[in-house]
């Protein structure tokens, strides 16, 4: 964005074009500026424009047109093809891609907004300019007394959307995979997104915030998120466990009641018994089962030893 008097620049690098990027981009300008202008001059991306028909007004995007509204500065868009209606700006372009990025090394994209900003401070806005005979940053101290002041409350540039959680408790956005606590799973949400972070709400409570990141192909997941389906499937292996230990004997609800009465951790010890009849005869271990109950004594290593011990005296074992 360049202001037309002073030709004082702003630069900004995004990996998007979404809406979201487009405003908070004019809204970092602006405060850069210190104010908007009178008028802000685009050419017709859809973000702007829709439709241009020639002979009739232009349509705007209704966001951005509330934007402007909000900001107090009309839009003024190029006529169809007439790019060199805002050539102050096709000019910095050029300035852009050849001294400023020209031959820099930066180690990712982050580093790349702070290296453009000192451009602007050390290049850019303080060299003497071809047109104006001035230094941008001394001409726009004579035009910023003409900028208007910026709203009290900045517009709220977020796009809003209804989307629907996968099966998988994800939701993918940009290649990215987000993730919603698993109750969510397959349920229609809200989705409010900004060039930072992405809001998800069901109704009116907020269940997922992640920052929206540059990269692609990743799987963000808040570490809480999964664990209602982790209990949820820890309870439903323990119940099939416990179905396996009922059919092993008619007398195992006996047993199992017995440990409740004692507070002897029933799970520990149904787990140790079926496991033991994935090991030995089901027979022998409901056998063993009931044994131990006649001779009231309830704990799966009391089992375990009725099993070792017939084990040594079975022929097999002698022979």
């Amino acid at each position: 964005m360049v202001l037309c008097y002073s030709r004082m620049m702003y630069v900004e690098f995004t990996v998007s074009q979404t809406m979201e990027h487009f405003l908070a981009c004019h809204q970092h300008a602006f405060e850069f500026f210190g104010g908007s202008p009178t008028k802000v001059m685009v050419d017709n991306l859809k973000s702007a424009v829709l439709t241009r028909v020639l002979g009739e007004a232009p349509v705007f995007n209704p966001k951005y047109l509330d934007f402007a509204t909000h900001c107090g500065c009309p839009i003024a868009p190029c006529h169809v093809g007439k790019g060199n209606e805002k050539g102050r700006v096709e000019n910095g372009v050029g300035s852009v891609k050849k001294p400023c990025l020209a031959g820099l090394e930066l180690p990712d994209f982050s580093a790349l907004h702070p290296a453009a900003r000192q451009w602007l401070d050390t290049v850019a806005n303080v060299r003497l300019h071809s047109e104006t005979r001035e230094k941008p940053v001394q001409a726009w101290h004579t035009e910023r007394p003409y900028l208007r002041s910026l709203p009290m409350h900045p517009f709220d540039i977020a796009t809003v959307a209804q989307v629907r959680a996968s099966r998988q408790c994800r939701l993918t956005l940009d290649t990215n995979r987000s993730a919603v606590p698993a109750h969510y799973a397959g349920q229609a949400l809200t989705l409010k997104t900004s060039p930072d972070r992405l809001c998800l709400s069901h109704g009116d409570t907020l269940i997922a915030r992640h920052t929206r990141r540059d990269d692609r192909l990743q799987d963000v997941e808040a570490p809480d998120h999964p664990q209602p389906l982790l209990e949820q499937r820890k309870k439903a292996r323990a119940h099939q466990l416990f179905l396996r230990f009922l059919a092993l004997s008619p007398r195992a609800e006996a047993s199992d009641l017995t440990w409740e009465e004692r507070r002897l951790h029933p799970h520990h010890h149904v787990r140790k018994i079926v496991a033991l009849s994935d090991i030995d005869d089901p027979q022998t271990v409901a056998r063993a089962i009931e044994d131990a109950l006649t001779y009231a004594a309830f704990s799966s290593e009391y089992i375990a030893n009725l099993l070792e011990q017939r084990a040594r005296f079975t022929p097999e074992a002698r022979a």
